[in-house]
């Protein structure tokens, strides 16, 4: 169920979405703390914090980069209701960068993020449609 919208609620409600998509194994151990990382990092965005945040790994993914599937790499796709400023996009791709980067330093993993800017208000009334 939905939060009734206000101004006081409808920054802090907006939903961030992170998925990450890897074409190495990601152990449950490396997944909870990148997991608990990220929950941190999304409150570089202002309003953003862990409890509205949703994650997502997909992990042994056929990905490929420069035309080579062997390279270690990961995608990461930021998905945020609402708007950020510039800066703050910025300051989230390289934390979020840093961190995958750290996790799964052994595979020496190149990372592409991705940031997305959807509106709540677009989805809801296409959803209606």
């Amino acid at each position: 169920m939905l939060p009734e919208k206000n101004q006081n609620t409808e920054r802090s409600f907006i939903m961030p979405f992170i998925n990450t998509k890897t074409n190495v194994s990601i152990s449950q151990e490396k997944e909870l703390s990148i997991k608990q990382q990220l929950g941190q990092a999304i409150s570089l965005i202002r309003g953003k914090s862990e409890s509205w945040l949703m994650v997502n790994f997909e992990d042994n993914s056929r990905l490929y980069f420069a035309g080579d599937g062997k390279t270690p790499c990961a995608f990461v796709e930021i998905k945020l209701y609402g708007a950020a400023s510039s800066q703050e996009y910025e300051n989230l791709t390289e934390k979020i960068t840093e961190i995958i980067s750290s996790e799964l330093r052994q595979y020496r993993t190149k990372i592409v993020p991705q940031m997305r800017r959807l509106f709540f208000r677009q989805i809801v009334q296409n959803e209606r449609s």
